[in-house]
């Protein structure tokens, strides 16, 4: 079930409010434990197995699968006011980022079957437009998904848009990996920015609440804080009002403690049920 999300983006992660403690004390903070025990560090989420899980854990929302690298291909207006909505993290045509991509794909490989439609693209961008772009366009767009360089384009712009941004903003205030999902989930389907309903604006209504740990709160406390401010969210616009991504799969991990979102995982979303055992 592809739901669509994100609202026009007027900036990219520069806008994400730098939280007051470093990386490094939030580590600390993390590191911290009763006298006499030895604490293993945590994985997080830019561990290559966890970035995995954490593509399968978005995918399973976006795609109704767990195969993130079939999303290559995807391309589909699912009538949100968003244009096309394609690839992985489902890029737009109307909200900036598949601009984006287009552009950088052609950066790395100028002349690709992509490039032309760079004009047809910068005149829908901010619109559900599709003109110029058609159905020569999503025939090209799969042809493309083909193509390693247009895979490693797509996975460029995931992480400087959407993961690094969520999983060093999630370090900062000192979330294990769990957190550093919960973060880059909302992120993918909010957008960046601090907008009310955007990713930094549900940061902020969470900081209202609760304390992150890296402030000296409580981690469940505070992840509990953050997924109440984004349902809240997700519920002023129809294609989200759906929570089921937050409560039949973020808090179930957070009810059973997972912090470091270690398999086996059992989730459900939209009513179907999924796993990842290892």
């Amino acid at each position: 079930m592809r739901l669509k999300h994100r609202t026009v983006r007027i900036a990219l992660a520069a806008v994400l409010v730098a939280a007051p403690a470093t990386v490094a004390a939030a580590g600390a903070a993390q590191a911290a434990a009763p006298a006499g025990t030895v604490r293993v560090a945590a994985v997080g989420l830019d561990d290559p197995h966890k970035k995995d899980i954490a593509m399968q854990l978005v995918s399973s929302a976006e795609n109704s699968s767990l195969d993130w690298k079939a999303q290559y291909k995807y391309i589909e207006d699912i009538k949100d006011g968003r244009g096309y909505t394609a690839g992985i993290i489902g890029f737009c045509s109307g909200t900036g980022d598949m601009l984006d991509l287009v552009e950088h794909y052609t950066d790395l490989k100028p002349g690709n079957v992509l490039a032309k439609y760079l004009p047809a693209l910068r005149k829908v961008n901010g619109t559900e437009s599709h003109a110029g772009l058609g159905s020569a366009f999503e025939k090209d767009w799969a042809t493309a998904a083909k193509d390693t360089v247009f895979q490693q384009a797509q996975n460029d712009e995931r992480d400087r848009v959407y993961f690094n941004p969520a999983v060093n903003q999630a370090k900062a205030d000192g979330l294990r990996a769990l957190g550093q999902f919960a973060y880059y989930d909302a992120i993918v389907m909010h957008g960046p920015g601090d907008g009310a309903d955007s990713f930094g604006g549900i940061r902020k209504a969470a900081l209202k609440k609760a304390k992150s740990p890296a402030q000296g709160g409580d981690e469940a406390t505070y992840l509990k804080a953050f997924l109440e401010a984004r349902k809240v969210a997700m519920k002023h616009e129809e294609a989200h009002s759906d929570t089921s991504r937050v409560d039949t799969e973020q808090l179930v991990f957070l009810n059973a403690k997972n912090f470091d979102l270690n398999p086996p995982l059992k989730w459900k979303v939209y009513g179907d049920s999924y796993a990842i055992n290892s």
